[in-house]
């Protein structure tokens, strides 16, 4: 059962709806905004039908960026005791539910049972309106709502709609790399021969090379030490059985993540379709709660290939982060740098480093808080020569040492820190050191918060204003049969379209990174241009 929200002489009223699908149809017509608890719990529903909405406000994902941000911190939302709204998706089991518009909104209620339950929706649309009114900048956070919601849709939709994926191919490209399928249980034979050949090599018969203490006693028996098997440390070291163990764990993880197993459970009818979780991380980026589609590794993406008659559009945005942080600082040098289109090649030509590999170095170290080496090195001529852009970064750090919240261009705030503390006698130099190290690990944690969580809000803004301008060129036909985004990782997006589209949804994706830059950024002198390409398999595309 389905409830509209209605709006009787300025109180809120309930009527009952029995068909949501044909309720949402329509009323559609009039461009709503709908409000529901949970995008993912009724939006698949109406895809299933058929039915396409153009814009929601999801309540779940609202009520966590109003709870923790800054901008709203005095509302009476944010001083609430907990409850179920701010449990994390993952705990609510996608139960059934349901949803609603502004003006006439849907969700799921008992007579009998409304004001009993703390997940009461009206209630909860009421309060988080009274936070966004009350709070001194409700544009900004408006602006962020609007967005999360928009890609809450737009996750619901990927899933409907599918990615393209040849399973057949997908099997070349393992038996390729792995050699043929094994029986249930049977490593592949290249593993296996690798595998022989590292046991030679280091003189142990029973290595069991998926066991790190196995792999460090045996590197151990043979004269080599180190403290774990991660690769960029096993690289360091010299012997012939380095190489073996490397290409091991390189298809290990080939199989372990997208093997045959992968292609069995989640490739059904030509098509991958990932649980996305909008908002998973705490920055605002998306996760995944199960197929790891944003971790597609660039050895099988040659099984992404368009369907007969159509056409993958690749687009991704060129050096995101930095040009986000040129934005956020109003730093005119860091943007006139990026303006030429290679953003580290400006920054070598403004003559504050030498190399375009210096410039890169430099930049992320300024953003994720590497102070030593290269990147040390380089950084007082950084900030020397973008003064604003990196004060900006180090004031975040300083702020994050000190136990304090950041805040994004939109208003997504951090997670409160833990202050190091003044001087205590009664307390150890270790305590003191290991706290000192906590409060500087979390400032490099605020110092790309800021960054990290802005670039999650352009690329939200971006896919809104991509998905919007899809839908307005072939307006009519349902979802899958005209141009639509199937795929999405941080600042790269695959739209799936009818050949003859291919190269207008090429241009709309470039004016879309420029409508989202203009969203948060307004003005401003600050390029995100796109490299985009039209082919037939995503691997095709790098």
């Amino acid at each position: 059962m389905a409830a509209r929200l209605r709006d009787d002489g300025g109180s809120l009223g309930i009527e009952y709806v029995d068909d949501l699908a044909a309720y949402v149809v329509k009323h559609e017509v009039a461009h709503p905004r709908w409000v529901w608890d949970d995008t993912s719990r009724w939006y698949p529903e109406l895809l299933a039908a058929g039915v396409r909405v153009d814009r929601c406000f999801d309540l779940r994902l609202c009520h966590m960026i109003l709870r923790y941000s800054t901008l709203t911190a005095d509302s009476a939302l944010a001083r609430a005791a907990k409850s179920s709204w701010d449990a994390p998706p993952a705990a609510l089991q996608r139960r059934e539910a349901g949803g609603g518009l502004i003006e006439a909104g849907l969700f799921d209620l008992e007579p009998e049972h409304e004001a009993e339950s703390d997940a009461d929706p009206l209630a909860e649309f009421t309060l988080q309106r009274a936070a966004v009114a009350g709070c001194a900048e409700p544009g900004r956070i408006s602006r962020l709502l609007a967005a999360e919601s928009a890609g809450a849709l737009i996750a619901a939709e990927m899933r409907f709609a599918g990615l393209p994926w040849r399973a057949d191919v997908h099997d070349n490209i393992l038996e390729r790399i792995l050699g043929p399928r094994p029986a249930e249980g049977d490593r592949p034979a290249k593993l296996q021969e690798t595998l022989r050949e590292l046991r030679e090599l280091l003189e142990s018969p029973d290595l069991n090379p998926d066991s790190p203490a196995d792999v460090l006693k045996a590197l151990g028996n043979a004269g080599l030490m180190v403290s774990s098997t991660r690769s960029w440390e096993l690289k360091q070291l010299k012997h012939p059985a380095i190489a073996p163990l490397l290409e091991y764990k390189k298809l290990a993880r080939l199989l372990a993540a997208n093997g045959w197993h992968w292609l069995d459970t989640w490739v059904e009818d030509g098509r991958f379709r990932p649980d996305y979780v909008p908002g998973g991380v705490v920055t605002g980026r998306w996760a995944t709660s199960g197929g790891g589609a944003l971790q597609l590794p660039r050895q099988i993406r040659g099984a992404v290939v368009a369907d007969e008659g159509w056409k993958l559009v690749v687009a991704d945005a060129s050096q995101l982060e930095p040009r986000i942080l040129a934005a956020m600082s109003a730093d005119r040098g860091m943007a006139e740098a990026g303006a030429a289109g290679d953003l580290y090649a400006g920054i070598v030509a403004s003559g504050a480093v030498e190399t375009r590999d210096q410039a890169k170095v430099a930049m992320l170290g300024a953003m994720y808080g590497a102070t030593t080496g290269e990147s040390g090195r380089l950084m007082p001529r950084l900030a020397k020569a973008y003064p604003r852009a990196i004060g900006m970064v180090e004031d975040a750090a300083r702020a994050g040492e000190r136990g304090e919240i950041v805040t994004t261009r939109l208003g997504r705030s951090s997670p409160p820190g833990r202050e190091s503390g003044g001087y205590d006698e009664s307390v150890s130099p270790a305590e003191v050191a290991r706290s000192r190290e906590r409060s500087r690990a979390w400032g490099r944690f605020t110092r790309n918060f800021i960054v990290q969580g802005t670039a999650a809000e352009w690329a939200l803004c971006w896919m809104a204003s991509i998905r919007r301008r899809l839908h307005e060129l072939d307006v009519g036909r349902p979802l899958t049969e005209s141009p639509h985004l199937v795929f999405f990782l941080h600042d790269e997006v695959v739209v799936h379209t009818p050949v003859e589209f291919a190269e207008r949804v090429a241009v709309e994706l470039s004016e879309a990174a420029g409508e989202a830059g203009r969203l948060l950024f307004g003005n401003l002198p600050v390029t995100f241009p796109l490299t985009v390409a039209i082919v037939d398999d995503y691997g095709q595309a790098k």
